[in-house]
């Protein structure tokens, strides 16, 4: 594999204005950006925390896979949480994907997102194997 770009939209309405894309390639690297529990309408998921991570998480691995890779190869999550008195409920779901891939995670409370119906925003950074 070059070292060429590779970009996956982000696919909400803050992509274009913003001027970001859900995923970007360089080489074996691709670092997933801040991905909130929106479904493809646009809503927020249903289920409080637990459910906005379940999606975001979701979304995370649909990027992953549109460029050739998985959950397997993520290293790294940052999660930002807007009451963090709920991490267990986003820590469930973060295991349900990474319970056996372990990658470094840091999770931190903020203010607010973007929306005031998002909980949730997850990134991810992953590495793919040198035999591809």
């Amino acid at each position: 594999m070059t070292d060429a770009r590779r970009q996956i939209e982000a696919g909400t309405i803050w992509g274009p204005t913003v001027g970001y894309s859900r995923a970007v390639q360089v080489g074996r690297t691709i670092h997933v950006a801040g991905t909130t529990g929106l479904d493809a309408d646009g809503v927020a998921a249903p289920g409080g925390m637990y459910g906005q991570s379940r999606q975001a998480l979701a979304n995370i691995i649909a990027a992953l896979r549109q460029l050739g890779a998985g959950p397997e190869h993520v290293v790294r999550t940052r999660v930002f949480v807007t009451d963090i008195t709920k991490w267990e409920e986003v820590g469930r779901a973060h295991g349900e994907v990474f319970a056996a891939i372990r990658p470094a995670s840091t999770m931190v409370e903020i203010t607010r997102l973007i929306d005031p119906a998002l909980v949730v925003e997850i990134e991810a950074d992953a590495i793919l194997p040198e035999e591809r």
